[in-house]
Formats: C-alpha cells, structure tokens, sequence
C-alpha cells in the first residue's frame, strides 16, 4: 500500500489551519483536507508509474540483470569460492595447481563469458565461512562440494543444476571392527561445524537412540586429522569426501567406510541472489556440460560443422539457438566450453573416477546421466540431468 510521507501529514494539517482562518466550518475543513489527499496519492502513484515507465527506456533493468557478467568481463576473471583440499573436488596438485571437478566447473563459466577457461580466481573458503561468502556478494560462484537445500536457496543464494548426487557417510578405523552405522553406540565423531552434515549426524543420532558424542570442527582438514590422530572413533562427510580423504591416508586399508548412507545431498553450484542473467548463464553452462556427454561429444570431437543432428548442431551453434546470445553468451559458447573442460563424463573420470580418486560410476549409479538419454554407450539409469537446450 501507498503512504504518504510525514511531511504530506504536516501539509495536511497547515491546510486545516488554513482553512480554518477562512471561516469554513469543520466538515468544510475536513472535506477539503480529504479531497486534498487524494490529490496527492494520485499525484504520487502516477510519478512512480512514470518512473517505472522511464526504467527501460534508460536501460536500468537491463544493467541490473546484466552488472554480475559486466563485473565479471571487467574484471577479466571469474571468481569462485571454493577448496583446496579435498582431492577430486578441489586440491592442490604436484604441480602447485588447483585441480578438481569443482575447479573445473568454475573454469567452465570462465570459458563461456570470457573464452579463456584459466581466467579464474579461486577463493578459498571454509565450510563455516559458505553462507557469509555467497550472501556477500563478495564471489560470481560457490562451487565447493555444497549441497543444496531450500533454507539455503532462501538465505544463501540461488543453486544451479546438481552436479554430483551424494550423500553422508561414515568412515571408521578398522582396528575398531565396526561393519555398520548402526554399531557407533556411544561413538565419538568427527564432524565440520556449521555444516548439513554436523546436522545430518544429530538427526540421525536420534532416529536410532546412539547417544553419538559428536566433536566438531571449524574445518574439514582439522576434522579429518583429529580423526586420523585418534581423537574420534569415525569422521563423517559426503561418501565422495570419504573415498577423497581415504585415498591420500598414509594407510587407507586401516579405514573402512561403512555401507550406509544416511542422507542426501546434490552437490551444486551456487551464486549470489538477485541477478537472474548471472544465474541463467551458470546454469547454461552446467547443462551444456551434461548434454555434451549425452550427445556423445567430447573435447576431442567438438564438431565446427553441421552434423545433421538438429539437437546437436543446435547446441554448438550451428543451426538455430537455444537461448545463449538472449542472456550475452555467443551463439558458438559451447564449443568454448566443451573444448575446454569436457563433458560431463570426461570431468568425472579425471577427477571422481579411474583417473581420479577412483569411485566408480556404477558404484554411485545416481551420477550416470538420465535413462532416456540419447548416447548409445554412455552411463544411463542415473540423475544427471538438465534442462533441454533448445
């Protein structure tokens, strides 16, 4: 509803006055303080339409969409917030590079908005610090194993299209001869504060009366040693953090991760509320990734020339669009993007997979794409999906 501001009430009232001097009687007063109001809400209510009117012809709406992608070419960089220390998702190699699926991500946005994959900041955040970090405003992206939740979309900002289907684990040491979940009566857990997990762990301490003493931690490192210097019988994260973390133990046999899974948790990536274009690119780009394995094209096999598949010439700008230069990316942004990270399926066995830290994908058949896709070889029966470009 419209109000008038306070000083309108004080004009109101010095008409009265006036008014009053004049010899009119009350209800003369009041009837022209009244009609005298009116005059003024419609006064208001049509320069606020003018106003509104007047937006798009001086292209205020279009800079409010467009300011995140206008930082971004401005600045020559996409910055994203996320890790360097969990292998497969984002660590750090041999060669002092920041590697993984998550980085990869980044770097794909990157290729879409300013051609080159390696302009890219990476902001390393802790799991306490996500919240804070995306609300800010501060980065283009979180992309760091986040699962999405709906207090997060309303708090946090807006989630893309998963890119990873998890869910929460255990891993104990073996000495102690726990073969399930349901045995950790009495246990003391290592857990990161200020996480779904450390959530997730009470929840299910609770369903099934274990009495688990959990012991947390504002980072999943400090969690991750306490529990290797003995200081908690089991650590529990993503199963995929489970199989990451155990594959850089010094012993990784002296651990078991046990069989349950005790939630769920899409893995997406993340950016700041109140940029709709900003956010229709990302998740763009997340789908041309996805499509890319589904049509069977590689970063080796981009084709640069009709193929005679509609779907796939579309995609690649070829024939047709499917929405890419309505939202400032160019017609040929997949080839950009495909020639630069790969599909979906070839980011999953660098880095999750063989080539890896070696989780199988039909051991995690949620990650194989949708059963209805249209490859002939590829993984299917799975959650890998996204909305069609066309």
């Amino acid at each position: 509803m419209t109000r008038l501001p306070a000083f309108s009430f004080a004009f109101l009232a010095l008409t009265a006055l006036a008014a009053c001097s004049q010899g009119l009687t009350e209800e003369d007063v009041e009837a022209r303080a009244e009609l005298r109001a009116r005059e003024m809400m419609e006064e208001m209510r049509a320069a606020e339409s003018e106003r509104t009117a007047a937006a798009p012809a001086t292209g205020m709406s279009q800079e409010t969409q467009s300011s995140r992608l206008q930082q971004v070419r401005e600045r020559g960089a996409v910055l994203c917030a996320s890790n360097n220390g969990i292998p497969g998702f984002g660590f750090i190699d041999d060669s002092g590079n920041n590697v993984g699926f998550d980085i990869d991500l980044c770097r794909a946005v990157a290729a879409a908005v300013l051609g080159d994959p390696n302009a890219i900041r990476i902001q390393v955040i802790s799991p306490m610090e996500m919240g804070a970090t995306i609300q800010s405003g501060e980065v283009d992206m979180l992309v760091r194993t986040v699962t999405a939740s709906t207090s997060r979309e309303a708090q946090w900002g807006n989630f893309t299209v998963p890119m990873y289907y998890d869910g929460q684990g255990f891993i104990v040491h073996r000495e102690l001869g726990i073969t399930s979940a349901l045995d950790m009566e009495g246990a003391s857990v290592c857990v990161a504060q200020g996480t779904t997990t450390e959530l997730n762990l009470q929840d299910f301490s609770n369903l099934h009366d274990l009495d688990i003493q959990a012991k947390t931690f504002d980072d999943t490192d400090v969690a991750v040693f306490s529990y290797l210097g003995e200081q908690c019988d089991a650590f529990t994260t993503d199963h995929s953090g489970l199989f990451a973390y155990r594959s850089g133990f010094d012993d990784p046999d002296d651990h078991v991760i046990l069989p349950e899974t005790i939630s769920e948790e899409p893995l997406a990536p993340a950016v700041p509320h109140g940029d709709e274009r900003w956010y229709d690119i990302v998740k763009t780009v997340m789908g041309i990734i996805i499509y890319a394995e589904a049509y069977g094209v590689t970063s080796d096999s981009v084709p640069t020339a009709k193929t005679g598949d509609s779907a796939v010439d579309r995609m690649f700008g070829l024939e047709g669009s499917f929405g890419q230069e309505s939202i400032g990316l160019s017609k040929t942004v997949a080839q950009d993007v495909i020639r630069a990270v790969g599909s979906y399926g070839e980011l999953y066995e660098r880095h999750l997979g063989s080539g890896g830290i070696g989780i199988a994908r039909e051991d995690e058949g949620r990650n194989a794409l949708w059963s209805a896709a249209p490859c002939a070889d590829c993984p299917k029966g799975g959650q890998i999906y996204s909305v069609p470009l066309r």
